[in-house]
């Protein structure tokens, strides 16, 4: 696939998916995917959104996105709006059941993380057959996608990979990490495997990678403990994880090998995972904007259902392996450390102070100044 750029970019999934990133044009430019009119009727308040998220291990999609979506979901609609939810658990056969009863209930518009990005086109196809539009959020389903929002992935692997370097500092060039990446059925996962790579290659030397089934913390515990066997304890001067979930597993491996003062990267600013650079333990998270993201997918599955323009929405476009032109917002990301807790995860309400110092954390918050 060609790709073509006219305003922002986002970098290519490696060998799964090419996704670029253009300004937003007219409904005749863009095709069957941007032109909300063509099948939607006008519709009022009254709509019903069906919501698809991939798992729960990973606190995000329970404590953050499906509240937030269903609370600016009712803001749109003067609370006539209906948000009708499933959870995938990680299975992708089960979400497309998930899809199918969707489709059997007739929902005005569908918001979809997919568990596997092509597992679902499918899916994605019949819902469109039946007229009911599909917002692709935090991953780039494959099949007719009507609009997307995600983070800059490849930007997200860049920053922990930068980061990592930064806590190495002079020991990088001697430095061998090994690389705790996501799981191979998620396109996300090799965009920030792309962005890490370009940070960290030919700057440090990667002793041991990994995809990591699932995204779950006892798996990433697995490979690392058959990292740390097979180069040998005293040989791993940091690792890449790609989110924080992974990252507690991979820290529970190297405290059972006697494994100390180890950088870690992560992802998400999940509670734990904040704690743990609290108390040094993990070195960094990438703290990501959920609500921005929530509420953009909202926007989208709300005016998608009224049959009204994403224009004044979407500021890009994206391609996918299998759709042109799909509507698009991309959301900034921040680099999480110990200086700039207050911040970033305060600041946007994400936690409170006393969330996240309880008498266990105490003394370290006390250390770094957070009170």
């Amino acid at each position: 696939m060609n790709t073509r750029m006219r305003r922002a970019a986002v970098a290519l999934a490696a060998g799964a998916m090419a996704v670029s990133l253009a300004a937003c044009g007219s409904a005749k430019e863009s095709g069957d995917n941007n032109d909300s009119s063509d099948s939607a009727a006008k519709k009022g308040d009254d709509i019903k959104v069906g919501l698809l998220l991939p798992e729960n291990q990973t606190a995000r999609y329970e404590k953050f996105d499906k509240p937030m979506i269903e609370k600016k979901v009712k803001e749109l609609t003067n609370n006539k709006g209906e948000v009708v939810y499933a959870n995938a658990k990680q299975d992708a056969s089960l979400q497309n059941q998930q899809v199918d009863t969707m489709v059997t209930n007739k929902v005005d518009v569908l918001i979809v993380d997919a568990v596997d990005y092509k597992a679902i086109a499918g899916s994605v196809k019949k819902a469109k057959d039946a007229g009911i539009k599909v917002v692709a959020f935090d991953r780039l389903a494959e099949g007719p996608i009507d609009a997307y929002t995600s983070f800059d992935n490849v930007t997200v692997g860049k920053t922990q990979g930068e980061a990592l370097l930064e806590a190495l500092g002079d020991k990088a060039k001697d430095a061998q990490i090994v690389m705790m990446n996501g799981s191979s059925t998620d396109p996300n996962a090799a965009q920030f495997k792309e962005g890490a790579h370009a940070a960290l290659d030919g700057k440090v030397k990667v002793g041991r990678e990994y995809d990591t089934k699932e995204w779950k913390p006892e798996n990433a515990n697995a490979n690392m403990e058959g990292a740390i066997s097979a180069l040998g304890k005293d040989k791993i001067q940091g690792v890449y994880s790609a989110n924080d979930g992974m990252a507690g597993g991979i820290i529970t491996a190297l405290k059972a090998a006697g494994i100390a003062n180890v950088p870690v990267t992560g992802q998400d600013a999940e509670l734990a995972g904040v704690q743990r650079i609290v108390t040094g333990e993990q070195y960094m998270s990438v703290f990501k904007s959920y609500p921005k993201e929530a509420e953009t997918a909202a926007e989208m599955a709300v005016a998608l259902a009224k049959g009204e323009s994403l224009d004044s929405i979407a500021n890009d476009k994206v391609d996918s392996a299998t759709a042109k032109d799909i509507p698009a917002v991309i959301v900034p990301v921040v680099s999480l450390t110990k200086d700039n807790i207050k911040e970033t995860v305060i600041k946007d309400g994400f936690y409170t102070i006393d969330e996240i110092c309880t008498d266990k954390y105490k003394a370290a918050c006390d250390k770094i100044g957070l009170k």
